[in-house]
């Protein structure tokens, strides 16, 4: 989500966002030419609105009528359910499931004249709209990302051009509200072309704040962004929040070598203590907690460095230890472990490249051609090393 072409993270400043960014590209001004592609104006799939909502959607509070139909009304304030379907999504527990219906949905009560939100159907992007508008009339409208955030799904494409533009016709906004203007979240412009937006439903588009709760201060200013509403602060808590998906996607692999230790352990073939593992989860750690946490100030600019250098100074300090509770064998262990645990946090702090508002999808894709060819023989190596400890 980087203003530049290339984007350094020193110093945890905010990042003023000129045009907004997604997943790792950069980030162009909001213009009137789609970054995934050029629109086909022909076969803009126009499917039948999807059915009522089950009795399920507790966040449903009635409905509104209009001239296109009844449309929902949600409610603004959140409740545990909420806070536990997010807490859920964050450590990847039914993920991908977390999501709403696409639709029209009014917020208060919105006549034809009330402003026109759009966000992506995940859920947890959803309620954090919703609760901005707490206290006022709108609407929203909610595009099918296959239940993905604003600023990944504009990477994607499905927060784009043809769905806004299939999302306007099916719910027949023409015929709900009067003006011919819809408020997009900043986040999402690298999908959206707003002049074919324009060219092909009526609707003009402004894109609103980086932050939903910025909304009431960009109405009352006549829908105009100040530089804060602008800027992106992925500051410590952001970065921390993000760490528990990180840990989840690890844990298969990490029981795997567990039950693999134990293995050989039992067979008698090898001598392990499951305090072997210790090194290994500190790793890990380092990995995917570590370093995405404290990612302004690791020197450097490559994540994949970043995450190779704190893994390598959680390295020295456990060859440090080596006469208290850890127990390494000779110099072939100490080389097994500088070699393989520094390419575990390598590899991790890699992987946060995706979430990371600092990164462009050039600058990822030039660093993975490096990094994972240099991680995955640091890592051989130390394996090789590593075994051949335990056979010397």
């Amino acid at each position: 989500m980087s203003t530049k072409e290339s984007n350094t993270c020193s110093g945890g400043e905010p990042v003023t966002i000129v045009g907004p960014a997604c997943c790792g590209a950069p980030a162009p001004a909001p213009k009137a030419s789609s970054c995934c592609g050029p629109v086909d104006l022909v076969s803009i799939d126009l499917a039948p609105p999807p059915a009522p909502y089950p009795d399920g959607a507790y966040w449903i509070k009635g409905s509104i009528k209009t001239a296109s139909g009844e449309i929902p009304r949600v409610g603004t304030s959140l409740v545990f359910r909420d806070t536990l379907g997010s807490w859920k999504a964050r450590w990847g527990i039914n993920r991908m499931n977390y999501r709403i219906l696409p639709g029209l949905y009014g917020v208060g009560d919105p006549d034809a004249g009330a402003p026109v939100f759009v966000t992506a159907n995940y859920k947890m992007t959803f309620d954090r709209l919703r609760k901005e508008l707490t206290g006022m009339d709108a609407w929203i409208l909610v595009l099918d990302t296959k239940g993905i955030n604003v600023w990944c799904a504009a990477g994607k494409g499905t927060f784009g051009t043809a769905e806004l533009v299939r999302r306007i016709t099916v719910s027949g906004l023409s015929r709900v509200v009067t003006h011919r203007t819809v408020i997009l979240p900043q986040l999402g412009a690298p999908g959206v072309s707003a002049h074919e937006v324009r060219k092909l439903s009526g609707f003009n588009v402004v894109y609103g704040p980086v932050r939903a709760r910025d909304i009431k201060a960009f109405l009352r200013a006549g829908m105009k962004a100040t530089k804060e509403m602008r800027t992106v602060e992925f500051g410590f808590a952001d970065r921390l929040c993000l760490t528990p998906i990180e840990l989840v996607g690890i844990v298969k692999p990490l029981a795997a070598m567990a039950a693999a230790l134990l293995v050989v352990r039992l067979t008698g073939l090898m001598h392990i203590t499951f305090s072997d593992l210790y090194p290994f989860i500190g790793a890990i750690l380092i990995g995917a907690v570590v370093a995405p946490a404290l990612l302004p100030w690791i020197p450097g600019r490559a994540f994949a460095f970043k995450g190779w250098l704190t893994g390598f100074i959680w390295t020295v300090a456990i060859l440090y230890l080596k006469g208290t509770s850890f127990q390494v064998r000779g110099l072939l262990d100490a080389l097994a472990l500088l070699l393989l645990l520094p390419a575990i946090s390598a590899y991790l702090a890699l992987n946060f490249t995706g979430a990371s508002t600092y990164t462009s999808l050039s600058g990822v894709k030039r660093e993975m051609r490096f990094a994972v060819p240099a991680i995955v023989v640091s890592a051989a190596a130390g394996i090789g090393a590593w075994l051949a400890a335990f056979i010397v």
